[in-house]
C-alpha cells in the first residue's frame, strides 16, 4: 500500500518505495509572476501580455500563464517540499510534459508527486528514482503532468 510521505526531509534512495506520495503547498500565479517571467525569459507573447489581444483573439478570454511558468512554479513547490534536500544528486530527465488545461492568472496550483519507479546503479552511493508530478488548480483540475527522473544518494554505510 502506498505511503504518504512526511516532509521536509531529504529521502535517501532506500527510503522511497514505488507508490509513495507527497503533496506540495499551494501557490497562486499572479500577474506579477507573468510579467516577471516574460521579462526574464523574453517570451513576449500577446496572449500573455496584452489584455486587448486577449479580449479580441484569445480562445480563453483571460490572461493565461505561459506553460514554462507553470512548470517552474510547480518545480519550485516540489523542491520546497524538501524530499530531495541533501540527497538529490542530479535531475536526469523530464518526460511526457503535458498541459491538458491552461493555468490562468489568479489560479492557485499545487503538485501531487508519486514515486513510479526506482533502480540501482553501478555506483554504490546512488540510485535512480522516477516520479510522476501532477499539477492541479484550485478547482481540482489537472493543468500539467510530467515524469521526472532523478539521481538520489544512497544512505551512507554506518
Amino acid at each position: 500500500m502506498a505511503r504518504t510521505l512526511p516532509g521536509p526531509t531529504g529521502y535517501y534512495f532506500e527510503e522511497l518505495e514505488v507508490g509513495d506520495k507527497a503533496t506540495t503547498a499551494e501557490r497562486t500565479i499572479t500577474e506579477t509572476d507573468i510579467v516577471n517571467f516574460m521579462g526574464l525569459s523574453g517570451v513576449f507573447e500577446q496572449l500573455h501580455m496584452s489584455t486587448e489581444y486577449i479580449r479580441k483573439h484569445s480562445i480563453f478570454g483571460k490572461r493565461v500563464s505561459p506553460g514554462p511558468l507553470t512548470f517552474i512554479v510547480a518545480e519550485g513547490l516540489a523542491v520546497q517540499l524538501g524530499m530531495i534536500h541533501h540527497t538529490g544528486m542530479a535531475l536526469l530527465g523530464i518526460d511526457k510534459v503535458r498541459y491538458p488545461k491552461p493555468t490562468f492568472c489568479g489560479d492557485t496550483i499545487h503538485v501531487d508527486i508519486v514515486v513510479t519507479g526506482k533502480r540501482e546503479t553501478s555506483k554504490p552511493d546512488r540510485g535512480v528514482v522516477t516520479f510522476q508530478h501532477t499539477v492541479y488548480n484550485q478547482n481540482g483540475e489537472v493543468v500539467m503532468t510530467m515524469d521526472k527522473t532523478r539521481m538520489l544518494r544512497r544512505r551512507p554505510a554506518q
